[in-house]
């Protein structure tokens, strides 16, 4: 995924009675570390305050004033404690900045024989006291895993990682443009959602009439060349052996028509009524524009799964790569832990080593499977798993959200479709808690581990409800 880098506003807390020298020195750890990982920082110069350090109200509005200035770029701050640090700085500097960003406390640890009065530095002690300060202010933040711990170090590193992604996650969330093409099918109340609600939280849904789709689709000719190069993509994209030309003509005048209305309305992802009235009225599926959409970082969702397609979204975000909706389809014998995941076949290629183009056996059985092609087949293969789901509760106005994390596997599965074997430890407890709590039965997988990214996110900055199924503990 090509991502812009990750520019965060950089603290370097003070205080006037501790020593000096231990500022300049964060400074180039902080450079050194943000140079290896590709981060771009914000901070003040040298000499705008003393070595560049926020000790006082006066350092506080200038720190304020220089993220004011770069308040588009910064996705998040970094509060860097090299000694006590001045709490009222810190939490100033936040509060006049109104950047409402994620931001990360990290406190220097101290050395066993240098606590004399010249080189302790109490960020031990400090840091606590900012974030009691932040906390008064109302301000969210995050913790390092090691309470004090050089930026240097292995586990803070991770921290910055898993931070930066936090910050990715908050940011692409809030204003995210989704289209709705289509009605949702019938039979599928289960992806009801509030379009209010996601609007409150800055997410925006533009829907369209499957119609205007359908009709802009049928007017392209047959030898108009963008459909000659989109049918070209398709077969570079996947295996078509088997798709009759006609149909490959049909799902690239299908897949033209979407691109262009991502295009025209500035989307981010889209959910698509993929049933029945595309088959019925123009003869394929679209599940495979919509796995190229997927594939290319523009999620796409069946079943105008809006939140579900939300869900695929926060996942690419988190991860940096492409995200799939699926059902909780089926148990896998007798294993509790495990089950199968299914949809009929748009995931993104990430996940489809062996994509061929086919049709779709179980719409076949009602709509004909000559109306069909366009599915795509194939299995994937053992990976990591962060799974998980965003959901509108219509009833008391919230957005509420499961994350969990398991591992695909290679068992044995005689099936078609998209399809993936799963293991989730505790999996009767979680189908326990989506059942009882309501959830859909869609959910959505990226081969990753970014469950804890995302249940940051979504809790602490986003203010959602997260339940975040762990594995037991031993």
């Amino acid at each position: 995924m090509s991502t812009p880098r990750a520019v965060l506003g950089v603290i370097f807390g003070n205080r006037d009675f501790f020593p000096d020298q231990l500022v300049p020195a964060a400074r180039a750890d902080i450079v050194r570390l943000f140079g290896e990982l590709g981060v771009d920082a914000v901070m003040l110069d040298p000499a705008a305050t003393k070595l560049g350090g926020v000790e006082t109200h006066a350092d506080a509005r200038a720190c304020a004033a220089l993220f004011r200035q770069h308040r588009d770029r910064i996705t998040g701050v970094l509060v860097c404690l090299p000694n006590f640090g001045d709490e009222k700085g810190v939490a100033d500097t936040l509060k006049l900045a109104g950047l409402n960003v994620p931001v990360l406390v990290q406190g220097y640890p101290d050395e066993l024989d240098k606590l004399d009065v010249i080189r302790r530095r109490d960020a031990f002690c400090g840091k606590i006291s900012v974030c009691n300060n932040l906390r008064q202010a109302g301000i969210a933040y995050s913790l390092t895993t090691k309470h004090v711990v050089h930026p240097l170090d292995a586990s803070f590193r991770s921290d910055l990682e898993r931070f930066v992604a936090v910050c990715r996650v908050v940011r692409g969330l809030r204003g995210v443009r989704i289209g709705a093409v289509g009605a949702r099918p019938g039979a599928f109340n289960t992806v009801r959602y509030s379009e209010k609600i996601l609007e409150r939280h800055g997410i925006s849904v533009t829907t369209v009439d499957l119609s205007e789709i359908l009709g802009a689709a049928a007017k392209i000719g047959a030898h108009d060349a963008r459909l000659v190069a989109k049918v070209d993509e398709i077969k570079a994209y996947a295996n078509p052996t088997a798709v009759p030309p006609a149909k490959l003509a049909q799902m690239a005048r299908l897949g033209l028509v979407l691109d262009d209305f991502v295009a025209t309305h500035h989307l981010d992802a889209t959910a698509i009524q993929c049933w029945t009235s595309v088959q019925a009225n123009h003869g394929c599926n679209v599940c495979t524009s919509m796995s190229m959409m997927s594939e290319n970082f523009l999620p796409s969702a069946c079943e105008v799964d809006v939140t579900g397609v939300l869900t695929m979204y926060a996942m690419q975000l988190a991860a940096g790569s492409p995200s799939a909706l699926v059902d909780w389809n089926n148990n896998y014998g007798a294993a509790e832990d495990k089950c199968v995941l299914f949809h009929c076949g748009n995931w993104a290629k990430s996940f489809l080593p062996d994509i061929k183009i086919l049709n779709a056996p179980i719409l076949g059985s009602t709509l004909g499977v000559e109306n069909t092609w366009g599915a795509l087949d194939g299995r994937t293969p053992a990976a990591p798993l962060t799974y998980g789901r965003i959901t509108t509760d219509d009833a008391t106005g919230r957005i509420r959200t499961y994350v969990g994390e398991g591992e695909l596997t290679n068992d044995e599965l005689k099936t078609f479709g998209n399809r993936a074997v799963a293991r989730v430890p505790r999996l009767q407890q979680l189908m326990q808690h989506v059942c009882r709590e309501g959830f859909e039965h869609h959910v959505v997988m990226n081969a990753s581990r970014t469950a804890g990214v995302l249940a940051e996110a979504f809790e602490r900055y986003l203010g959602w409800e997260v339940y975040h199924h762990a594995a037991p503990q031993d």
